[in-house]
């Protein structure tokens, strides 16, 4: 029985079955792609976070709102600074210079006897000059000269206060400049401070916003204004000069003020 022959095989066969092949590869490895890209834009969209879903986004957020917040404490002073001083005219300098040091001699052991620290004592000032006075007549008389010293003084009881004082004027001080009085450690009103501060921004950021038609977002900065009222006291001030005893003096109260600009997103 004669088996039947296979039709030989030639070159052109060969060549149309590889482009076929490689026709086949070239589909699937498409189709792959298409089908990877479909699955990724689907877990996108699904997500919500595809482009169409931030440019919504983006477009919800319409601006900003920046306000200055201010908050006030009012606090009881819990010291004191004077300056107080000696003045003597005499003929000579010699003589003028002597006896201002005399007398600043006797202040300096009178506040000491007072419980003040030599660290809360510090000159100030200190001063020379010739004055020529005229005579009724109008020419000039003989020189004189005038001797200044001058002291900052810190007083941390401010029950002491007038004792101080009263104790500097008969010791021989003919000049006591203002009295200031101040808080020794600010930091806990400045932060109350600053908490109402940060009440108030909220309070016009909210009120401006609704002004305008818009809802207020998240905090996007916060600073300190630094300069005018922000971040400083107001310390009371008593002028206090000449001789003999002096009246009460009140310490009053002092007022902390600071200043918080705030900026807030916005949204529809």
């Amino acid at each position: 029985m004669r088996q039947a022959e296979l039709p030989p095989i030639t070159g052109t066969d060969n060549r149309r079955g590889g482009e076929h092949m490689r026709q086949n590869r070239l589909t699937w490895r498409w189709i792959g792609i298409l089908v990877g890209l479909a699955v990724i834009m689907s877990s996108l969209g699904v997500a919500g976070h595809g482009p169409a879903a931030a440019l919504a986004q983006e477009e919800d957020r319409l601006g900003t709102i920046t306000v200055v917040g201010e908050g006030k404490v009012t606090i009881k002073p819990d010291m004191a600074q004077a300056t107080i001083g000696v003045e003597v005219l005499r003929p000579t300098v010699k003589e003028a210079s002597a006896e201002a040091s005399q007398v600043m001699n006797n202040v300096l052991g009178a506040l000491r006897q007072l419980g003040v620290a030599d660290r809360d004592i510090q000159t100030s000032g200190f001063s020379v000059w010739q004055e020529r006075p005229y005579n009724p007549d109008g020419t000039q008389g003989a020189p004189v000269y005038h001797v200044t010293n001058q002291l900052n003084v810190t007083i941390r009881n401010l029950e002491n206060l007038g004792s101080v004082l009263d104790a500097a004027m008969n010791a021989g001080a003919n000049n006591i400049y203002g009295v200031t009085f101040s808080l020794s450690d600010t930091t806990q009103a400045e932060a109350e401070a600053r908490r109402k501060a940060v009440e108030n921004a909220r309070a016009k950021a909210e009120d401006l916003a609704r002004l305008t038609n818009l809802q207020l977002g998240e905090v996007l900065s916060v600073s300190e204004v630094i300069g005018g009222v922000s971040g400083g006291y107001y310390p009371a001030v008593v002028k206090a000069e000449g001789m003999g005893g002096g009246g009460p003096i009140m310490p009053g109260e002092l007022e902390i003020t600071m200043q918080l600009q705030v900026t807030y997103s916005t949204v529809r």
